[in-house]
């Protein structure tokens, strides 16, 4: 088995990665080998890596050099496109898309995540955005819905972008990415009332939490097909 998902978000700072390492951990959890891509990432510690993408190589099973999780590593913690022309580095979805599938074919991995930068419609250049990387690839999508004041309506216009795109919208997870947001219940029932896809789950607020702790938050049985 080879099940492949690009996860996505209905923002920035929505807990992608808190939640793409989650579900790594679920998928590990159930003897499954596990790995990630984080094709471009902006924002870098004086090392030249970017935090988000060491943390999924610390949840995966997969042992994959720095590199290999992501290709491209941006300095600038500003929008993709911007800091890719400021510092010189050309971004497109077949260099992009090309390396996912190298990843995917030689890791060999039962589960496994590309994660985007942002949201949906986040540039890479002029014309091409991270739906387009996705689209190449054909991956089943995993939304974040950062439960903030907001989310309904940035959860719906992003799945319907993701069906329109003719991608699979194959779950969706609610990350609490900060304190509580008021009706937070209520909110949460209306998006599992109106969003086309499987609840996974519900992670709360626990900055530091082992990826195997929040892990137990989540049913990936729709994505595994168990």
């Amino acid at each position: 088995m080879n099940t492949s998902y690009f996860v996505t978000g209905t923002n920035t700072e929505v807990g992608k990665t808190v939640t793409a390492c989650a579900l790594l951990a679920a998928a590990a959890s159930r003897g499954l080998n596990t790995a990630a891509v984080k094709p471009v990432a902006a924002g870098c510690e004086a090392d030249g890596r970017n935090e988000d993408a060491v943390a999924l190589m610390a949840a995966m099973t997969a042992e994959m050099p720095y590199e290999q999780v992501n290709p491209i590593a941006l300095d600038a913690a500003i929008a993709p496109h911007i800091a890719a022309q400021e510092e010189g580095v050309p971004l497109s979805v077949a260099t992009l898309s090309s390396h996912c599938r190298e990843v995917v074919a030689a890791v060999g991995a039962d589960f496994v995540l590309v994660e985007g930068a942002g949201g949906w419609r986040v540039p890479l250049g002029p014309r091409e955005t991270l739906a387009d990387l996705a689209r190449e690839l054909g991956f089943g999508v995993v939304l974040v819905v950062g439960m903030r004041l907001g989310c309904i309506n940035h959860a719906l216009l992003t799945a319907e972008a993701v069906a329109r795109d003719g991608l699979a919208l194959a779950g969706w997870v609610a990350n609490q990415p900060g304190e509580r947001m008021n009706r937070h219940e209520e909110n949460l029932a209306t998006l599992k009332a109106l969003l086309p896809a499987p609840f996974l789950g519900e992670l709360p607020h626990t900055p530091g939490a082992d990826p195997s702790e929040l892990a137990t938050h989540l049913d990936i049985g729709p994505l595994t097909g168990s």
